[in-house]
């Protein structure tokens, strides 16, 4: 027995003398990743001893940039300087894209994993969080009738909703690309604080904001034009069965056209002019951003998906926005060439830059300053 104990006693001492030195050293020093500097340059960081070749992938420089380890295994480079926005951007680690571990701001999106930098401005920008009442962003589930299963939604409801429980709201549907989640316009798009701040300003009407879940099934990209039609038709039943009665039995909405509008982004711009021109008596504000359309489908569109032309001309606005460095820019000239065809009224908004989510920002702003106004 005292054999045992001894033995115990000798087991633990030399658990506690292995131990000792590892609690006693320092703790490896705080690593700030992304750093933004005031010329607006950027210092990006990745502790990594044991990588052999770490790269960077942001969207406000060409290509991919190396990066350089030091003696302790950290890797660091500094790009730049960069226009005020907020970009996406990823580290490649021995050829695997990986997410920053420092930062805690993430794109929302099923295929890539990108971490997000937010380069300021001198004077706050729209997205920006300013000083001003902010509304609240919900996170809410519903029953789809369509797909039978339960799915997400978030939603933005203005400031003062909670406050004024007799007022009620306008609704916008705001759709995202695909393979983004329900989350990508708010994360990303920042679309709370847009509205936010055009609120403030008294350059946009108090409304609701809806962003719902919108891929309806894996997308494998192998049969392209029969995957995004089919996505599309699932996610208009979805809208109309089942997304517009939750959010109307459960906020205090105004349920007409008048006060219901619809957007979205590159698919998302897809599912909203299929959603929104085909159901001209639900909704009067119709916004696609860089939309996923084909000239090659156009006229089986206007011929049996799209309501006739003289329905469509009593919409109050239907807009296109896309970024003239856009892959879908042709096509959305190409769409515009469509209505101007079949005599339907719209309004274009083509500013610079890509298919990107720097652009949308710019889009929602534009058009929310044009929704519910009398």
């Amino acid at each position: 027995m005292k054999r045992l104990l001894f033995t115990g006693f000798l087991f633990l001492g030399i658990i506690v003398f292995i131990q000792t030195p590892v609690v006693g050293q320092p703790p490896l020093p705080d690593l700030v990743s992304p750093e933004v500097h005031p010329d607006k340059t950027v210092t990006f960081r990745l502790r990594l001893p044991d990588a052999e070749e770490v790269k960077i992938y942001t969207q406000f420089t060409e290509g991919e940039h190396a990066l350089t380890g030091d003696t302790s295994g950290v890797w660091s480079v500094t790009l730049g300087p960069a226009e005020p926005d907020i970009y996406p951007y990823a580290f490649i680690v021995d050829g695997v894209r990986i997410m920053d571990p420092n930062n805690r701001l993430y794109f929302p999106n099923e295929h890539f994993k990108h971490s997000l930098v937010e380069i300021p401005a001198d004077t706050p920008q729209v997205h920006s969080v300013q000083e001003v009442p902010h509304g609240v962003v919900s996170y809410r589930y519903y029953s789809s009738e369509t797909l039978d299963t339960t799915r997400p939604l978030v939603i933005y409801t203005p400031p003062g909703y909670e406050q004024n429980p007799s007022k009620k709201y306008p609704v916008l549907y705001l759709i995202h690309g695909m393979t983004d989640t329900e989350e990508t316009w708010f994360k990303v798009g920042r679309a709370n604080f847009i509205l936010d701040n055009l609120i403030a300003r008294g350059e946009a009407e108090p409304m609701i904001i809806v962003m719902p879940y919108a891929n309806t099934y894996s997308y494998d990209g192998t049969t392209a034009d029969r995957g995004e039609v089919l996505q599309t038709a699932l996610f208009t039943r979805d809208m109309v069965r089942s997304i517009i009665p939750f959010v109307e039995e459960n906020y205090r909405t105004l349920p007409d056209k008048e006060h219901r509008a619809i957007a979205g982004f590159s698919l998302g711009g897809r599912h909203t002019l299929a959603t929104g021109l085909s159901h001209p008596g639900l909704f009067d504000w119709v916004c696609a951003y860089a939309p996923a359309v084909w000239p090659e489908g156009f006229e089986a569109d206007f011929e049996n998906l799209y309501a006739d032309p003289a329905l469509l001309n009593e919409l109050k606005l239907l807009s296109v926005s896309c970024g003239k460095e856009d892959g879908l820019y042709k096509s959305a000239q190409e769409f515009t060439k469509a209505l101007e065809m079949r005599s339907i009224d719209y309004q274009t908004f083509f500013p610079s830059g890509g298919h990107t989510w720097m652009n949308c920002k710019k889009f929602l702003a534009e058009s929310a300053s044009k929704l519910f106004q009398e």
